[in-house]
């Protein structure tokens, strides 16, 4: 049935039909939903990368002893996933730039976020140059070996393949996160086979050669510091100090945890229960990195000799295949196979790096921070794709200035991992005083009285920002580009925030929430296929913004896999209009801020809803006419302010024995935030009989059956079916108002 049909609604003139009225499907890319394990791929592809390179790096700068704090910062990080999860669990929308703008004001969150988004565009770059490198060197080894003098620049042809990479996942992600994360499913799927086989192979490779040759211990004497590595602390006394020392060679090595900020923002993408599978996504990750990166680059460590091992910096994993006991021939397939999940993985990076910065310009987008302008969605696919072509640009050209330097990109790095991990713990500390609505805390909490002490989130932030602070001065090229990029951005922000300031009153906002950007598409009429919802589906009404309970409750109750959720709002028009509607009429300011506090809800919840706006001059009807059409096994609204929900019921009652037939059956409920639902079934369904009822309908069966003309053969139907139809004959006789009357009185007996 279309929406033109609808009774009450906008009846075009028979020569007017081009003109109907039509119905608007809003989608938003932030209800696409996806698992734990999907999650934890969009994050180790990210992560679990640095294993090819952060080792190399790592022992560049402090020497044999990198593996150690290589493992230590894989442990470590299970402190920075509880951090997250406590940020995450408060459910601030805005991530780090609003944790931080909460607890310690707007300058330094701009500056926060202005770090993170250095981040997001160095992991890209660095994650698939490394790769570049990796496949360059492969290419080159095995022109060697067939006698070819033709050799690859592995730094030129870093930079030409990062950009070939970086343009893929560019149109990856500008088609949506589904795409995205089973692309990183896949990556990560084929990792761990490599991962297995070195976890196997590795210790086999020891037992064969007869010694455990474990680097030496993390102590402050091994450490071998080079000029480049103490930075501005070269010639200082700092670097003697055992403290201080462990602190820059943990700095060094922090590297390997980069990608693990992408764990906040997926959070918003993770399906109910949100807060659960967050929690097995942050173990998962923990786990994974801890034996992808911490204990290969120990094997790593162990087994490349000495002499040759800093000739593998930039090629750590292919170094320790070539080196694993076993036939030449096994150990250059294997070496290949290395090689192909490296260019996979480290290419998955720039998936990551995509996300993640899609993410954080979103969220200072909706603060206002940014402009509205970045987050227009996709015409197709819905997508921000200003934002991403933007960071895209931006990672091209960190390529093709880095020349395929994996060492200098490594420094730059440095920069924002460390600092976004600071602030970001610095501003959760900081709300652990000024909220207490966490649904999630770090661990090692101890109480004096009404005090809380958060030991653990304390420890773990002071161990975030020395580190940060040694970077800060070791780290001469990080410091400085670093620097550079975090004010631009920086300003950028600063900007943007004043212009939106001025622009207030077209600035999309009622009160401090920002409201969402929608996909707007209009159809001739309500469709289950448009709207990818299957029979049986939930519709929800809505009307006030103020008033969701039902919506949350809907979420809350509903299991996805039986039914799926479709929202919808009623565009009251005028009855006599001859003209279609444009699309700004039917969706407008209240319906964009009415869907903005829908799709809160929805993402809090992390279940996807339908989103549906439909023009017409009586609520009742389009509502019911839309369930109908949907083939709505249930339609959910919330109390009147005009009327009880009786009389509600009624109107929505009349309103579907106005369809025409045949008429789909389906149940109303009707959601009260303080008492219980009220359910109605609208159709023929047998009645809810009360205690009583039955117990005269037994009696009356009893008495009839008595009867020998009767006996065996009477059923309870036949005395309902027999009462039903002299009732009936009643109401076509002069006692038509006596019958009324009694069923009035019966009324006022269960009211």
């Amino acid at each position: 049935m279309a929406i033109s049909d609808l009774p009450g609604s906008m009846n075009p003139s028979p020569n007017k039909a081009a003109t109907a009225a039509k119905v608007v499907v809003a989608t938003t890319v932030a209800l696409s939903f996806i698992s734990f394990w999907r999650g934890a791929s969009i994050v180790l592809s990210d992560l679990a990368s640095s294993m090819f390179y952060a080792g190399g790096i790592a022992e560049q700068a402090i020497g044999r002893s990198a593996a150690w704090y290589v493992l230590g910062v894989m442990i470590f990080s299970y402190a920075v996933r509880s951090v997250y999860m406590e940020s995450c669990g408060m459910f601030v929308r805005g991530g780090v730039y609003v944790v931080v703008r909460d607890s310690m004001g707007p300058f330094m969150a701009r500056l926060s976020v202005s770090s993170l988004v250095f981040d997001y565009i160095l992991t890209g770059p660095i994650s698939v140059v490394s790769a570049g490198q990796y496949l360059g060197r492969l290419i080159n080894d095995l022109l060697e070996t067939i006698h070819q003098t033709a050799r690859l620049d592995p730094n030129w042809f870093a930079a030409f393949f990062g950009v070939c990479v970086t343009m893929y996942f560019w149109w990856s992600n500008t088609k949506g996160i589904h795409e995205s994360s089973s692309q990183a499913l896949r990556i990560m799927q084929i990792t761990t086979v490599m991962v297995v086989a070195l976890l196997i192979w590795c210790p086999l490779t020891i037992i064969l050669q007869g010694h455990w040759n474990f680097p030496p211990a993390p102590v402050a004497r091994n450490l071998q510091f080079t000029n480049e590595s103490l930075g501005w602390l070269k010639g200082t006394v700092w670097p003697t100090i055992p403290i201080v020392a462990v602190i820059i060679a943990f700095g060094h090595s922090l590297l390997s945890m980069s990608g693990f900020e992408t764990l906040a923002q997926v959070y918003r993408e993770i399906a109910y229960p949100k807060l659960k599978n967050l929690k097995i996504t942050g173990n998962i990750v923990c786990l994974y990195a801890i034996f992808s990166t911490g204990v290969i680059t120990l094997f790593a460590s162990m087994i490349i000799p000495d002499k040759i091992r800093l000739s593998y910096v930039d090629n750590l994993i292919g170094g320790l295949a070539m080196n694993l006991a076993g036939p030449l021939m096994l150990r250059l397939i294997f070496h290949t196979f290395v090689v192909v999940v490296g260019v996979l993985i480290l290419s998955g990076a720039v998936n990551t790096s995509l996300i993640g910065a899609n993410g954080v310009l979103n969220r200072v987008a909706e603060d206002g921070v940014l402009l509205d302008w970045f987050r227009k969605p996709h015409p197709r696919f819905g997508t921000t794709y200003r934002i991403i072509n933007m960071i895209t640009v931006l990672q091209v050209l960190t390529l093709i200035l880095s020349r395929g330097d994996v060492y200098k990109l490594g420094e730059a790095y440095a920069f924002g991992v460390v600092w976004s991990f600071t602030l970001k713990s610095l501003g959760v500390l900081v709300l652990r005083f000024q909220r207490h609505d966490q649904e999630y805390k770090v661990p090692f909490n101890m109480k004096f009285g009404k005090t809380e002490i958060p030991i653990g989130l304390a420890v773990t932030t002071l161990v975030l920002l020395s580190t940060a602070i040694a970077n800060l001065f070791t780290k001469e090229y990080a410091t400085t580009y670093g620097g550079i990029f975090t004010a631009a951005f920086f300003v950028l922000f600063t900007i943007s925030e004043r212009i939106n300031a001025k622009k207030a009153r077209h600035v999309h906002k009622k009160g401090d929430e920002a409201l969402e950007e929608f996909r707007l598409d209009q159809q001739p009429q309500v469709e289950a296929s448009v709207l990818h919802s299957r029979t049986g589906c939930i519709l929800v009404a809505v009307r006030d913004r103020n008033h969701m309970e039902h919506v949350r409750r809907t979420l809350q109750k509903t299991n996805l896999r039986r039914h799926d959720i479709v929202v919808m709002t009623v565009r009251i028009t005028s009855v006599d209009s001859e003209y279609e509607l444009t699309q700004a009429q039917i969706f407008g300011e209240h319906e964009r801020e009415l869907f903005s506090t829908v799709v809160s809800l929805a993402e809090k919840e992390g279940k996807p809803v339908e989103l549906l706006v439909v023009p017409a001059s009586d609520p009742f009807d389009a509502v019911v006419q839309t369930a109908d059409k949907l083939k709505a096994a249930r339609l959910v609204t919330g109390v009147s302010i005009t009327m009880t929900s009786d009389e509600l019921a009624r109107r929505i009652g009349l309103a579907w024995e106005r369809l025409p037939e045949p008429r789909h059956p389906f149940s109303l409920e009707i959601i009260n935030p303080d008492r219980p639902s009220t359910y109605v079934n609208l159709g023929p369904h047998p009645p809810r009989l009360w205690p009583e009822d039955v117990d005269k309908l037994h009696e009356l069966w009893l008495r009839l059956s008595a009867a020998d003309a009767l006996g065996s053969k009477l059923h309870h139907r036949d005395v309902v079916g027999l009462a039903l139809r002299r009732l009936e004959r009643d109401l076509c006789t002069p006692n038509q108002a006596d019958v009324i009357q009694e069923l009035e009185r019966e009324l006022k007996n269960h009211s």
